[in-house]
């Protein structure tokens, strides 16, 4: 099995050194290497650091906020807790690099069928770049975090980013200051059904 593959671990805390570009834009090769469906490519990245971090955050900020008051997700009003976990540990990262489906529907916009397949492969494709994301930061001895909860703040954060189409992941990158053991998977025998 690929090391990179074994190695890769979710990173909550970080040293605070920066990242130099070459190296945050290596991680973006790796992510545009990713399969995507029929080759739509539907992705965009937009790396933030120093000052548009800080914005960027603040705008989290205030999504988490008012997903308080008038949520957007009421029925995953449980992991706000998570998500403003989530927002301290982007804070320590030297880069965020938030990923959009240039092709992507808006989350409260009801889909056809042939729509709702569409955006299946686009999230397909995004999460084989954010995979191949992870993998390069760990070839490059960084650390990573792979993040949803940027949905609590969708409407803030797609506002921020200004890119045209949808908000889908972010990627907090930085130096590790932590080594987490692995966490536990399911038997190989539970995941598994064989058909002949």
């Amino acid at each position: 099995m690929i090391k990179e593959i074994k190695d890769r671990r979710s990173i909550r805390k970080y040293d605070g050194r920066e990242v130099p570009r070459e190296m945050l834009e290596q991680i973006i090769a790796a992510g545009m290497c990713a399969p995507s469906a029929k080759n739509r490519q539907p992705w965009k990245y937009v790396i933030v650091t120093g000052s548009a971090k800080r914005d960027a955050l603040s705008a989290m900020e205030r999504g988490i906020e008012r997903e308080k008051r008038e949520p957007f997700l009421p029925e995953s009003a449980g992991s706000i807790t998570d998500a403003e976990h989530t927002l301290k540990v982007m804070r320590q990262s030297a880069a965020v690099i938030f990923v959009v489906n240039t092709l992507g529907a808006e989350l409260s916009r009801t889909l056809s069928v042939d729509e709702r397949v569409y955006e299946i492969c686009n999230a397909q494709s995004i999460g084989a770049a954010m995979q191949n994301m992870s993998l390069a930061a760990v070839e490059l001895k960084l650390g990573s975090l792979w993040v949803c909860n940027t949905f609590f703040a969708q409407q803030e954060l797609n506002k921020w980013l200004n890119t045209g189409g949808e908000l889908f992941a972010a990627l907090a990158v930085g130096y590790a200051s932590e080594s987490p053991a692995p966490r536990p998977r399911k038997p190989i025998g539970d995941t598994i059904e064989w058909k002949k």
